[in-house]
This record gives structure tokens, C-alpha cells and sequence, in this order.
């Protein structure tokens, strides 16, 4: 799923959370902590566990391990 496709409160906390320069938010649904892109990206690599932000492209998912990549994953 794209962000464009996430529901508005889970995208504004998303974005909230990357201004603020947090590692992470708590989804307003589920109410467990999610990384954001940017604290991914800033990691430097991909753990493969298809986290809902990944900046990682497919074929660097495929690398680090993930199983199943939709071919609209980033």
C-alpha cells in the first residue's frame, strides 16, 4: 500500500512525526509504533520486514529478505 492509500490520520501522523524529526508514530488505529520514512532512509538499509514506510526499492527488499513485493512497492 502507497501512503497516498493510507487512511488521512495515519498519513498526518506520519508527516507530523517527520517534522518533529521522530524515529516513529503511534498509528491512531492500531496504537502500535510505526517507523517513518525518513528515519528508515537514514538508517541506510533495508530489513527486509516490510515496514509500511520503506523507502527501500523492490529489488532492495528483495535483497535484504522480504518475501512478497507488490510491483507498486517503493
Amino acid at each position: 500500500m502507497s501512503d497516498a492509500e493510507l487512511p488521512a490520520p495515519v498519513r498526518a501522523a506520519h508527516d507530523r512525526a517527520v517534522a518533529a524529526g521522530q524515529a516513529g508514530y503511534i498509528d491512531p488505529t492500531t496504537g502500535l509504533f510505526v517507523m517513518t520514512a525518513r528515519f528508515l532512509s537514514d538508517r541506510g538499509w533495508c530489513c527486509g520486514n516490510g515496514c509500511r514506510h520503506c523507502p527501500w526499492p523492490a529489488e532492495e527488499q528483495r535483497r535484504a529478505g522480504r518475501p512478497t513485493i507488490r510491483e507498486e512497492d517503493p
